[in-house]
């Protein structure tokens, strides 16, 4: 792993550990803020939905740990918006400049490509990159077609790339809804293991007290599934955003490297 590499890292650790903060600040705050209402009462209320805050087991419930899990991929697409940001402000740098008269030769490049190996940003960079790659494959070869084929090859490696990036955002945004299933299955079981201890038919107060907490059971196992998906759908949205853009960034950057530099390409000396 290079040097780049790690701080790229370290940056994805730090907004991890912000964004996983942000999450237990909510439920402490959803903890101090509201209160557990009793199992027989059948009013509805927001907090459950969100929070689960009357489980007997709060803090520990799984809407909490899906609210978790939820900063934590909404941080990753964060991180990849920054990113796609950062790449298409490389194009605004003037590495190449926008002359339509301007042709390069093989020693007009020495000073671009000289320019790109001394800056520590080079080798991150989509552009600096891409236009690293041709500089080279051209002043080895003197052939245009080369060059624009080795561009062509780089740009789907490099798309193949940015979609590996969002695998961790897509393992997120299929594991909210699973833990969503999760919680509706545990919260019918333990309706069911509630349903087995019928109270004296002839009690009606018992057997509404029975019914009430059956249904909040039930209630509680459906909001589970409930809070997963609306997550999932805004993640989603999020997600394809940041990588519409990411990929926007890699579009520009083609268009650039063809209009800048691999047209203006001469192989006389």
């Amino acid at each position: 792993m290079t040097s780049l590499e790690k701080e790229e890292s370290y940056y994805r650790l730090i907004v991890l550990l912000v964004s996983l903060f942000t999450g237990i600040i909510l439920v402490i705050l959803a903890s101090v803020l509201t209160s557990a209402q009793p199992d027989t009462s059948t009013e509805w209320r927001i907090t459950d939905l969100l929070f689960d805050r009357s489980s007997p087991s709060y803090p520990l419930t799984i809407q909490n740990l899906m609210w978790l899990f939820f900063f934590a991929c909404a941080g990753e697409i964060w991180v990849r918006w920054h990113r796609a940001s950062q790449e298409i402000a490389q194009l605004e740098r003037g590495l190449m400049l926008d002359d339509d008269t301007l042709l390069y030769r093989s020693k007009d490049l020495v000073p671009i490509y000289q320019t790109i190996k001394s800056d520590p940003l080079g080798s991150r960079f989509y552009l600096q990159r891409l236009v690293k790659r041709i500089i080279m494959q051209f002043q080895i070869t003197r052939s245009t077609e080369q060059a624009n084929n080795l561009m062509n090859s780089s740009l789907e490696l490099m798309q193949h790339e940015v979609d590996l990036k969002y695998n961790m955002v897509r393992y997120l945004v299929w594991l909210i809804p699973t833990l969503g299933f999760i919680g509706t299955v545990v919260g019918i079981t333990l309706a069911l293991s509630i349903a087995g201890d019928m109270p004296d038919i002839t009690d009606s107060a018992e057997i509404k007290a029975w019914v009430a907490v059956i249904t909040t059971k039930l209630g509680v196992a459906f909001n589970t599934t409930l809070l997963a998906l609306i997550m999932s759908a805004g993640l989603v949205f999020c997600m394809n955003i940041a990588q519409g853009r990411e990929e926007k960034a890699l579009n520009l950057v083609g268009q650039y490297c063809l209009d800048r530099l691999v047209n203006r390409l001469i192989a006389a000396d």
